[in-house]
């Protein structure tokens, strides 16, 4: 049985597009750019915003209720309903470990009947002293060793895991310039995984 690797924010979820329209621009109603021209992430550059400032906007918001309540992508959703038992699943993700927390308890509570198992990279904050075990995703699979294909949005988490000859499905966001739509990716994950 195949073990597929699953980001959550932007994959399981729609955390920046939540963010941004929900969190974001109404406290920015000057902001320069849509959802869709976001094509860089992280996105302060783009927004007119210090990184920090952006962070603690979305951290902020990762633990606000608007976030503990936002719903699983449906396409993905719906492909775990109808492929989900016919392997194994993780998530794999980058978050500060002030949001773990409520990440690990969203996964559990939208993916939980496929999802076991929860690993977290910090994503690192200013003033923060952790312990480090991985840098990167790259590093966890690698002392890992199990995850045959990794779902992700990042192309830099996507060519790091090729690397490590771990199939890759990348999920079309504006930041990651994705060909494919994302019933088309759901094709090609569902073609790798048998």
């Amino acid at each position: 049985m195949k073990t597929i690797v699953w980001d959550v924010d932007d994959v399981l979820n729609n955390l920046m597009r939540t963010w941004f329209e929900g969190y974001w621009v109404p406290l920015h109603p000057d902001c320069p750019i849509s959802y869709r021209e976001i094509s860089e992430n992280p996105p302060h550059d783009l927004l007119g915003a210090s990184k920090s400032e952006y962070l603690a906007s979305l951290d902020e918001f990762r633990l606000s209720e608007i976030a503990k309540e936002m719903p699983p992508v449906p396409e993905i959703l719906a492909w775990f309903q109808q492929y989900g038992s016919h392997f194994r699943h993780i998530a794999l993700t980058a978050t500060p470990l002030c949001a773990a927390p409520v990440s690990a308890s969203w996964v559990m509570c939208h993916f939980g009947q496929w999802i076991r198992t929860f690993h977290l990279i910090p994503s690192p904050r200013q003033g923060e002293k952790i312990v480090i075990y991985d840098q990167s995703k790259d590093d966890f699979l690698r002392w890992w060793g199990k995850g045959d294909i990794l779902v992700d949005d990042s192309p830099v988490n996507v060519i790091a895991a090729e690397a490590l000859e771990i199939q890759t499905v990348l999920i079309p966001r504006p930041w990651n310039q994705s060909r494919l739509t994302l019933a088309e990716v759901l094709d090609v994950l569902t073609e790798l995984a048998q």
